[in-house]
């Protein structure tokens, strides 16, 4: 990632001066600032608000019929919604990007496990070997199968690589006392390999001529790889650890009635990520690490009580009995992990809905099919394979973590970043319509298995 990219604050505000421009010049289309899209808009969130415990007794996921309503509403539908990826790749860019640093903080705040735990091995081996092995897989894709340039493979490669942290609820921990190893080990990939697969983004964009990669790559290795990595870690970690610490102290010390918790998640959030920018790191692990340094402080000052009476106090404690230093840690904890988990669920609907209507804009290429049989079917089972050589995983462990590697918001992100960086217009329909092809694809099949096969998995789990 070039060192000064904008921060959070300047990205919004250069989406409001741009749309204000657009706007006065009449450049964007009229389905985007139509009242009718907010009526609609209120109309899906109202039904989806209603209809949930229908949803939830169907065979699939409620992305699925998000993606669905996506459809509906663009333009091959109502035309309330029409947003091209390319045309308006900024505004795509800014509001994946807001979804996946809300979505990452949740997963580091439902993994309580800590960092000198074998369980972490696993994700770490997925988000950095696997990582590897899938992007250069997805390479030789583009490259032979595609006829695409090798910058624009690597570049295709980094942006179908990352599995989904916003989409993949239903296969990861659902609370942070879920020590299923499975579900450990996807959510810990999903957090992780978000931020790891940056350096290939910048490679690709670099081997485009959109980056500078230095000499015989130097640069890219120890500024993107060496430096962006740890340091992105590094700071959301140490954010992490001083917000928490300083608001244990003020309620315990002093009785300070640090209330707000919306504020103190969206203040650490924009933090870590601003500050990561800032210094040239990825913040994406930066507010990973957040979430992950927030529960280990918690978990720092509960010990090993048991798991379901240090939530029970998190959950029903009150002003007055908000006096232990361990009550306050799994408070502070259990009220950010509820904040975020709703903000969690407003962008799921958002963005599926939007890659919906994307989709039907750039429409689906025959070259989707058999890609996203190669991806889902060869590629990330072959690259989990790899990975997790010599785990003491079971074979419907491998089968789970081989096949939920779910395509989703992070990809539509990196495809928005790498248009706004400057790939060339008939380039960028090409990598957009594959990319939103197979996050739809992923959305539906692995959206359409995840409750038998979940329900299959949990039930040998008992038996074993």
């Amino acid at each position: 990632m070039d060192s000064l990219d904008v921060t959070p604050l300047l990205s919004v505000a250069h989406a409001a001066r741009r749309s204000v421009a657009l706007m006065d010049h009449g450049a964007v289309p009229e389905p985007l600032t139509d009242l009718r899209w907010f009526i609609a808009a209120g109309l899906v969130l109202v039904f989806m608000a209603l209809a949930g415990s229908w949803v939830k007794r169907l065979p699939l996921s409620s992305s699925v019929i998000y993606l669905a309503v996506g459809a509906v509403v663009g333009p091959l539908g109502l035309g309330l919604l029409i947003v091209d990826p390319v045309t308006h790749a900024p505004a795509v860019e800014l509001v994946s990007e807001i979804a996946v640093i809300v979505s990452l903080f949740t997963a580091g705040l439902k993994l309580r496990l800590p960092l000198r735990d074998r369980s972490w091995r696993l994700p770490v081996r997925l988000a950095s070997l696997s990582m590897v092995l899938t992007v250069g897989m997805v390479t030789l894709v583009g490259v032979i199968g595609l006829g695409l340039p090798l910058g624009a493979a690597v570049l295709l490669g980094a942006i179908l690589a990352p599995t989904d942290p916003v989409l993949a609820s239903d296969v990861q921990v659902s609370h942070a006392l879920d020590s299923d190893r499975v579900r450990f080990t996807l959510t810990g990939e999903a957090g992780l390999n978000d931020g790891t697969a940056f350096p290939f983004v910048m490679l690709g964009l670099g081997l485009l001529g959109l980056h500078d990669l230095g000499e015989s790559g130097l640069r890219w290795v120890l500024v993107d790889v060496a430096w962006a990595v740890p340091v992105g870690l590094a700071v959301g970690g140490l954010l992490g650890v001083i917000v928490a610490r300083l608001v244990i102290y003020l309620r315990r010390r002093h009785s300070a009635a640090v209330g707000l918790d919306e504020l103190l998640l969206v203040g650490l959030i924009a933090l870590s990520y601003g500050l990561a920018l800032l210094v040239g790191a990825y913040g994406f692990l930066a507010v990973f690490a957040a979430g992950l340094a927030v529960r280990w402080v918690e978990r720092a000052h509960t010990g090993d009580e048991p798991p379901d009476e240090v939530m029970e106090s998190a959950a029903s404690a009150t002003a007055e009995t908000e006096t232990a230093d361990e009550t306050v840690a799994a408070t502070v904890a259990h009220s950010l992990l509820q904040t975020n988990e709703m903000l969690e669920r407003i962008a799921e609907v958002a963005l599926v809905i939007l890659t919906g209507a994307m989709l039907t804009v750039v429409g689906i290429p025959a070259s989707a099919l058999w890609v996203g049989a190669l991806l889902f079917l060869i590629v990330r089972p072959a690259a989990v394979g790899a990975g997790l050589l010599g785990a003491r995983l079971s074979r419907a462990q491998f089968l789970i973590v081989g096949w939920f590697g779910i395509r989703g918001i992070g990809s539509v992100y990196y495809l928005s970043y790498a248009i706004t960086h400057g790939l060339e217009p008939a380039l960028a329909s090409t990598l957009a319509s594959l990319t939103l092809a197979l996050v739809a694809t992923s959305i539906v099949v692995h959206g359409i298995s995840v409750t038998p096969l979940m329900t299959w998995y949990e039930r040998r789990s008992v038996v074993g």
